[in-house]
């Protein structure tokens, strides 16, 4: 799992203040205050928020997915999840944050202004999933670059408020880092947990 310190969402937050197009500095500092950092997320605000589907919206189990484009273990999960979502069983719900790298919030800004977001999503997690694997195996280190998604020089305002909510909503669960999973246990209450072993996906996902 992919883990950030406090002080590198600061500084994801304050890039996207300095890069969103005709966004003062302050308004950001006014989204990130509007909402009481510690007050529980539900999971009616989860279904509120601007998610990616992955799968059946028929799909009996939903599970969201705080996603970075530069983080390797969103990658491994979401191509270990592939036999869930196939089947129909699952559909996963990503949610894009910028928390890891320079290149985070472009990345995301790219992916959220395609017409088709979550096929675009697919595509760069489908091809770098192999890579991914083989890296976490012992093998050569594979980099997330990819010119099919090139970092934009300006974030629109939207695209860069919502990514700061993102975050938002990150720190609220606690999750302190990527991928920042929630899914409803077997008793019905919200679970919130970083990464998942690959033994224990059934965890998560439900039976296979």
């Amino acid at each position: 799992m992919t883990r950030k310190l406090p002080l590198l969402r600061l500084a994801g937050a304050a890039l996207l203040a300095l890069v969103a197009v005709s966004a003062p500095a302050a308004g950001w500092t006014g989204v990130q205050q509007s909402q009481d950092a510690t007050a529980p997320v539900t999971w009616a605000e989860l279904e509120r928020s601007h998610w990616l589907a992955d799968g059946r919206d028929d799909a009996p189990r939903k599970v969201y997915v705080f996603m970075d484009a530069n983080c390797p273990y969103c990658t491994k999960f979401w191509s270990d999840a592939r036999p869930w979502v196939a089947s129909g069983k699952v559909q996963l719900r990503h949610i894009m944050v910028a928390v890891i790298s320079p290149s985070s919030a472009g990345k995301a800004a790219t992916l959220l202004a395609d017409p088709d977001p979550a096929r675009r999503l697919a595509v760069y997690e489908q091809s770098h999933a192999f890579g991914v694997a083989r890296m976490m195996a012992g093998g050569p280190r594979h980099a997330l670059e990819d010119p099919s998604l090139p970092v934009p020089t300006t974030i629109p305002e939207g695209t860069g408020r919502m990514l700061v909510e993102h975050d938002l909503l990150l720190r609220r669960l606690n999750l302190m880092g990527t991928p920042g999973l929630v899914f409803q246990g077997a008793d019905g209450r919200m679970v919130a947990r970083v990464g998942v072993p690959p033994g224990e996906l059934e965890s998560v996902l439900g039976p296979r």
